[in-house]
């Protein structure tokens, strides 16, 4: 597919897109999670314009499936352009000990700026982000027991949510938010891969073939590492037929069954089972456009 046209606005993300203003007035920082494995595809410009001058801290979620240089080097390229980031294991719980700290630093530098000597009211924080980065998984981990609701598919939060969290601070949850129409075709590819973007507006075969490709061109061992395939120079059609031989997704007739075989193995991506995997790095093309709060 030449061009990629992906429609994906239900009526509850055209509302949260309206209630983010009126809710910024009710917090004093954001946290704005994005995805470490696509960490500019899953920043949402139309977002992170709209945050006034709120402390920011980005939260680099699912870092237990991403490339651990890779994460540096973003850490790295946000410390360069002035925003706090850092890297978050939502399943481990690591990185998850010095949010509230860093949080406070920030609030504090902001405080100092204002002339202000302290805090007399626990902070208020929003967190943000597209559908299925781990904004309510994050939240679970930051309580310690389960206040959000989750789930493993794109668009649970549904409404806004006040969590607090013991004498720390109270949080507000919100629904993600994705751009009305995707026009871009890779990333409109990594946030399918992802699973940001729900099954019914992408077809899998596609998507499948772009990450083999993708892994072909940067991460060739992982084939034959997941799947004993020795002939990565095979065009991608072809190695999802030999990776679905391998699995033993056949249909009538001995052929294989390439919607099994496309499904299992953006499944396995996703749960880290073909490596640790980040799919673009902060160049000028890739990096996330300013989470600063100013608008573009």
């Amino acid at each position: 597919m030449a061009d990629t046209n992906i429609n994906w606005y239900p009526g509850h993300m055209a509302r949260a897109k309206k209630d983010l203003q009126k809710n910024l007035k009710l917090v004093d920082a954001v946290f704005v999670m994005l995805d470490a494995r696509i960490p500019a595809s899953s920043n949402n410009p139309s977002l992170t314009s709209r945050l006034g001058g709120k402390a920011v801290l980005v939260l680099l979620s699912k870092a237990d499936l991403a490339d651990t240089h890779h994460t540096k080097t973003w850490v790295k390229w946000f410390k360069d352009n002035d925003i706090v980031a850092m890297p978050v294991d939502l399943v481990s719980g690591r990185g998850m000990n010095v949010i509230i700290n860093t949080l406070g630093l920030e609030l504090e530098k902001r405080l100092l700026l204002k002339g202000k000597s302290s805090r007399r009211t626990l902070p208020r924080c929003m967190v943000v982000g597209i559908p299925n980065v781990g904004k309510s998984m994050f939240i679970n981990r930051m309580a310690g027991n389960k206040p959000a609701r989750t789930g493993h598919y794109p668009g649970v939060t549904r409404g806004p949510q006040w969590i607090s969290f013991g004498g720390k601070l109270e949080m507000l949850d919100t629904p993600g938010i994705l751009w009305p129409k995707l026009s871009d075709r890779d990333q409109a590819m990594k946030l399918a891969v992802t699973g940001a973007l729900k099954k019914e507006v992408f077809d899998p075969g596609e998507v499948s073939e772009w990450l083999l490709e993708w892994i072909t061109c940067n991460k060739p061992g992982l084939i034959k590492e997941r799947f004993g395939i020795d002939e990565v120079s095979l065009e991608t059609s072809d190695l999802i037929k030999l990776i679905g031989k391998k699995r033993g997704f056949l249909a009538a007739g001995g052929n294989v069954d390439r919607l099994r075989t496309a499904d299992h193995i953006l499944k396995e991506f996703k749960e880290g089972k073909l490596g640790r995997i980040t799919l673009e790095s902060p160049n000028e093309k890739e990096r996330p456009s300013r989470t600063s709060g100013k608008t573009e």
